[in-house]
């Protein structure tokens, strides 16, 4: 176990995963450690990751802390990244329900702000 993890959060990363908050569904902006933060936010901008393990490191924090399957941030992550494994066009409308929840969470205050 590494120095920056404890009994009660453990990881296969550096990002640790808060057991005592696992698929609680009530996310905050100030809970998303700051790389997910960033991968997230490249995940609603013009410009998104384009190495499908990085977009999955993200959806696996999505699921682990936010609603599990259910979760919009995990979804779209999950979507992007079959996107770029396929080459087939992504889900529009699973992006829009993405962009509304990381207002929602207090990623921004409105959808334009992300992109």
């Amino acid at each position: 176990m590494s120095q920056q993890q404890s009994p009660s959060d453990v990881s296969i990363d550096e990002i640790p995963v808060d057991i005592a908050n696992t698929q609680s569904g009530d996310v905050h902006a100030t809970d998303v450690p700051e790389e997910i933060q960033s991968l997230t936010r490249a995940l609603a901008s013009t410009e998104p990751p384009t190495n499908p393990l990085v977009v999955l490191k993200a959806a696996r924090w999505w699921y682990i802390h936010g609603k599990g399957g259910a979760d919009p941030a995990f979804q779209w992550a999950v979507e992007w990244a079959r996107h770029l494994a396929t080459d087939t066009p992504s889900d529009v409308d699973r992006f829009d329900e993405f962009l509304e929840y990381l207002v929602t969470v207090g990623f921004a205050d409105d959808t334009a702000e992300l992109r």
